[in-house]
């Protein structure tokens, strides 16, 4: 993934899918999951790379991360 690129990562356990979920606010649906923690991480930065370069092919506008955008 491009170390430039810095955007807030929410992961959470869902009791429903029985997995860890990582969802990218900035990025409207751009989310992956994982059997464990580093998998849905690992899962989600390539998921960010795609949004992004869909994004460009598409024409579309790619914000600039804000940094933190919760707080606990």
């Amino acid at each position: 993934m491009d170390s430039d690129i810095r955007y807030e990562i929410i992961l959470y356990w869902s009791q429903r899918d029985q997995a860890f979920i990582a969802e990218v606010p900035e990025l409207p649906g751009c989310a992956a999951d994982g059997a464990t923690y580093r998998e849905a991480l690992a899962n989600v930065e390539l998921v960010i790379q795609e949004w992004i370069e869909t994004a460009r092919e598409l024409g579309r506008s790619v914000p600039e991360p804000r940094g933190r955008l919760l707080y606990a």
